[in-house]
């Protein structure tokens, strides 16, 4: 069995990532890298397409399987040098996670099942080290962008689940699934969080319309996240998390969280008022969220979109929230009336 030997060191300015190039076998593959597929349920159906099933083939005939994506989180650890960078994968190759090559993986799996299966041959993987996961998120977007098997919400959702630490926090967040199975008391929906995570990593309260068709928005999607320089983020969504965390001790705070189109504007206001935020307490955080309530209340709700405008509304009211915060009531009201209107 050959080791995952990386071969060059190079820099994604984009994400501000360490990369590489490397080499190892199938048989290292198998027994290192196919067993972190396990944190991806959801990613393991391998699609009954007659591109795998000639890749099987091919596998088993001896081709040069293409090279898989590996990435990795690292906050603290310097690398500096390629031995580093070797070093280091050595250490954490059960912390990666697959950014690119999930089916080709699988095939390689089944073909390993196969009596005439070489687990000596050599395969390459692109290997990704950053900073923290919205990066590795943004980059696996780009990645899979244009392929059919999992659109940009699916591959959102399912990297919340998995990139995120819920047990780090004491609200709990919970699948439809396990909901359903057994609830626990003012938990936040996954489906919800992964709404705000997409919020958050285009930069838009707006990432659902029913009026465009599927295909379409998920294309929308993936530009919108394009365009958005994640590395001009202060924070990273692990922080919203954190800090909803921290007031969600308070009631009042925690309902306003659990209502979906809240959390979304939230998610998206959050990165111009963090510190601010951070910084009050959770009853003050309470005392101004009713605030924005008593103001939301003044609206119509025959005459607009009320979900669009709730998203809308607080994403302005927390970007802006230590300003809002002084606001008369009559002056939120006249700020609220002014953003509503429409032709």
């Amino acid at each position: 069995m050959k080791e995952l030997n990386i071969y060059n060191k190079a820099e994604d300015k984009v994400i501000n990532a360490i990369c590489g190039i490397g080499e190892t076998d199938y048989e290292f593959t198998l027994n290192n890298i196919f067993p972190l597929l396990s944190k991806l349920e959801e990613q393991r159906k391998l699609l009954d397409s007659k591109f795998y099933k000639r890749l099987e083939r091919d596998i088993l005939l001896g081709c040069l399987m293409p090279p898989l994506t590996l990435a990795f989180i690292n906050k603290d650890e310097k690398i500096t040098t390629l031995e580093e960078l070797n070093s280091f994968i050595k250490k954490n190759i059960n912390k990666g996670f697959i950014l690119d090559g999930i089916q080709r993986l699988n095939t390689l799996k089944k073909a390993s099942e196969q009596k005439n299966f070489d687990q000596t041959k050599e395969i390459y993987f692109n290997v990704i080290i950053a900073e923290n996961k919205d990066k590795l998120l943004y980059r696996m977007i780009t990645l899979n962008n244009g392929q059919k098997g999992m659109t940009p919400r699916h591959q959102i959702e399912i990297l919340t689940k998995e990139l995120f630490d819920f047990g780090e926090l004491n609200i709990k967040i919970q699948t439809e699934k396990e909901k359903s199975t057994f609830s626990y008391k003012n938990s936040f929906s996954l489906g919800d969080i992964a709404k705000g995570y997409m919020a958050f990593l285009t930069n838009n309260v707006n990432n659902e319309n029913s009026k465009i068709i599927e295909e379409k928005m998920d294309q929308i999607l993936v530009g919108r996240i394009l365009d958005n320089d994640i590395n001009k983020n202060a924070i990273e969504f692990y922080d919203v998390l954190k800090l909803v965390d921290k007031h969600s001790e308070n009631i009042y705070c925690l309902n306003w969280f659990q209502i979906v189109n809240n959390f979304i504007g939230f998610s998206v206001g959050i990165t111009k008022s963090f510190y601010f935020i951070n910084n009050i307490n959770s009853t003050e955080l309470e005392e101004i969220l009713k605030k924005f309530e008593k103001s939301f209340k003044t609206l119509n709700t025959s005459k607009i979109n009320l979900g669009k405008f709730r998203r809308e509304l607080s994403k302005e009211y927390i970007s802006n929230i230590e300003d809002y915060s002084i606001y008369s009531e009559y002056e939120l009201d006249d700020k609220f009336f002014e953003l509503t209107i429409t032709e």
